[in-house]
């Protein structure tokens, strides 16, 4: 059967839902990819329709592996077994010649199967894959109280902050080398679903910001982690996060998640001290084109 690619999001859910709900500590940000589309629509994070892709083995049998993007995103890939991962490039190679995919400027996702792809990609074309960052995802396995607590207490964002929810979320996209996923319709979008707290201090200033997404098969990840680089180091980041998890556990949620990048120590070190351990390695990867050779005469 091998891979099916496609712009279909019924179709693609119907065929892949239930392999990424079997495993939905692993698959989080494709699942709340898929429902973001869902409540907002085809174009929540671009103009451009978003590409579908799920792969079965040969001779049929169980979805095993999933593709999705939402340009201008790279493809967003899932653990794959090898012999899908290696057949990935080709295929969306087809799909890019038959007008049904765009030229990817990069992959992201699961470790083994992103760095498949940028090599098979590369093999195809002859363009330079570059690492533009190692993650981890991180399983909360038990809230861990904090010794202290810096002054101050946590708060769900509301309509008010918007504008300082939207500058910060700008900031924090600049910081992990990226741009906010559905710009200010995104925030908006986290501002309704109360996916925004704020840590405040005493005099009402906020000092530090942290997210959750819409539960999705009752995962909720902890996003958008940001403390202004002239109030870091005081702990306002620590207690937001642990107000947000405990939020998340209070509300419901089977499994609370976070993505640390792993050049970043101080964030790591800081989420074990609050209970996360480590599930699986993600990796993002640039293609760089190769330059056209020069003429000769």
């Amino acid at each position: 059967m091998g891979w099916t690619l496609d712009h279909d999001l019924d179709r693609f859910t119907a065929a892949a839902g239930a392999h990424l709900r079997s495993r939905a500590v692993e698959n989080s940000v494709l699942l709340t990819v898929v429902d973001t589309l869902r409540r907002r629509g085809a174009n929540a994070y671009g103009a451009e329709p978003p590409v579908f892709g799920h792969w079965r083995p040969d001779g049929g049998g169980e979805v095993a592996a999933a593709v999705l993007q939402t340009p201008p995103h790279p493809p967003l890939v899932s653990a794959a077994p090898p012999d899908a991962a290696a057949a990935l490039p080709a295929a969306w190679a087809a799909a890019v010649a038959a007008g049904r995919a765009g030229t990817p400027a990069g992959v992201r996702g699961e470790a083994a199967a992103a760095r498949a792809f940028g090599d098979g990609w590369r093999a195809q074309t002859g363009d330079t894959v570059a690492v533009r960052r190692n993650t981890r995802f991180h399983r909360l396995a038990g809230l861990t109280p904090r010794e202290s607590a810096p002054p101050g207490a946590a708060r769900v964002a509301g309509p008010a902050d918007r504008d300082l929810l939207w500058h910060w979320q700008q900031e924090f996209a600049v910081s992990v080398g990226g741009v906010l996923p559905g710009g200010r319709q995104a925030v908006d979008d986290a501002i309704a679903h109360g996916g925004r707290t704020l840590w405040e201090l005493p005099d009402g200033q906020p000092v530090a910001m942290a997210g959750s997404t819409v539960p999705a098969a009752g995962a909720v990840r902890v996003v958008a982690v940001y403390t202004p680089q002239a109030l870091r180091g005081r702990g306002y980041a620590g207690a937001v996060v642990a107000a947000v998890s405990r939020a998340a556990l209070d509300a419901g949620a089977s499994d609370v998640l976070l993505v640390t990048d792993l050049a970043n120590p101080v964030s790591n070190a800081l989420y074990e001290k609050l209970g996360y351990r480590p599930v699986r390695d993600a990796l993002e990867l640039d293609f760089l084109p190769r330059e056209p050779e020069a003429a000769t005469a």
